[in-house]
């Protein structure tokens, strides 16, 4: 069966983690993405992470699955005059330049569009396309600092820290693609294209959304707490004599469960812990009476305990352990390919899971440059000499390093 998304083209122009995430996305689901790079290096992220054999590493070479490599320069005149006719032949234009960079090389929306007037062009920033921040340099740690982000992050006391991933890049591609297909739903219906503007600023406060509704309710600025969580106690992480273990209780129900499975019957009908927003009020006194509980037994012995009471329960894993976990591997969740250079290569593959038409990690990371020569031809029916001559002129890089 067709894969969702095999008759769209995207031109990737896109670079590091937000848009590169979003094409991936899109790649997926078979849509048939044109990684444009310049000559040179190439994508700047082919350099980061860990070392592989080749010359790419581990984070470039895990992320651009299902794509494939042209270089191209869009500074030079013929150029930018490929740009246009590749962008004349697809569907999508995807990029994350810094705001203004492509319309002083007359390669933005407005520009593209005199050329394809259906052409869905998705711009994702750090600020987005207007206000006074528009044109700030702005990387994953700026944004998840100027948001807010940082700030209910990290343990109590502290002045927050960054999360352990880059999550204003990661949300803001994950819109990209949510925009870009709402584009195409358009598209579909009436055949015009638009502009998709993404910042990622937007998509922390997104994030954040209920922790803003809090403070728009009562006022009181949110400061970091750990593991845990303002509206609902006990929801953190705690010591057992081995392993942490994270406790969810959400409810009347699992706390009237959870008070004499612990040792604690007492604890159930206390007034002062009662109600969600009882136990909220009283963290302070709760939460060493739960902590003394658990520190009776080991993670080992806690888990089945509560997990045959029906109590949600975790352990703190980290990626080695994560690797194994029971079902990571039931759901195939990590995959493995083989890359021309880098050999065997594990990745983590699409969360999505369609009955009918899944995703699939079909080519690996294209090298740079690998497909220019053939994209030229197929695309834009170029011969040889054509292709020779770019070359030659500099507008275009050598096929592959």
């Amino acid at each position: 069966m067709q894969l969702p998304l095999e008759d769209i083209k995207v031109l990737d122009l896109t670079h590091a983690l937000a848009g590169p995430f979003c094409s991936t996305m899109l790649a997926d689901f078979g849509a048939q993405v044109i990684k444009l790079e310049p000559p040179g290096a190439g994508d700047l992220a082919r350099n980061w992470g860990a070392p592989m054999p080749g010359p790419d590493h581990a984070y470039f070479v895990s992320l651009h699955r299902n794509k494939r490599s042209v270089i191209v320069d869009l500074k030079h005149p013929r150029g930018k005059e490929l740009f246009f006719r590749l962008a004349e032949r697809c569907d999508v234009v995807l990029e994350n330049y810094r705001v203004g960079a492509l319309a002083r090389l007359g390669l933005d929306y407005a520009a593209a569009r005199q050329r394809n007037p259906g052409i869905i062009y998705c711009s994702v920033s750090g600020f987005g396309q207007d206000g006074p921040y528009r044109e700030r340099a702005a990387l994953d740690l700026i944004l998840q600092a100027e948001s807010g982000m940082i700030s209910v992050t990290g343990e109590s006391g502290s002045g927050g820290t960054r999360a352990g991933v880059s999550i204003a890049d990661l949300t803001a591609g994950m819109y990209a693609a949510y925009g870009v297909m709402l584009a195409l739903r358009v598209k579909e219906k009436t055949g015009e294209g638009q502009s998709v503007d993404i910042s990622m600023l937007e998509g922390q406060l997104s994030l954040l959304g209920t922790t803003f509704g809090n403070y728009f309710a009562n006022g009181e600025i949110p400061k970091p707490m750990g593991t845990a969580y303002p509206a609902v106690v006990p929801y953190q992480t705690f010591h057992t004599k081995t392993r942490d273990l994270a406790l969810a209780i959400a409810g009347e129900k699992l706390w009237q469960i959870l008070c004499p499975v612990i040792g604690c019957p007492e604890l159930a009908n206390d007034p002062l812990y009662r109600t969600v927003p009882d136990r909220a009020r009283n963290r302070e006194s709760l939460i060493p009476r739960l902590q003394e509980a658990f520190l009776k037994r080991t993670y080992e012995e806690w888990e089945p305990l509560l997990i045959e009471n029906d109590i949600p329960v975790g352990a703190i894993n980290n990626l080695a352990q994560v690797v194994e976990h029971p079902q990571v591997k039931a759901r195939g969740a990590l995959v493995e390919f083989d890359h021309p250079q880098a050999g065997k290569v594990r990745a983590v593959g699409t969360p999505v899971r369609l009955s009918k038409t899944p995703g699939a990690m079909r080519t690996p990371a294209p090298l740079h440059g690998q497909h220019t020569y053939e994209v030229l031809r197929d695309m834009l029916g170029m011969d040889a000499d054509e292709i020779a001559a770019l070359g030659a002129a500099g507008a275009i890089g050598a096929a592959a390093r």
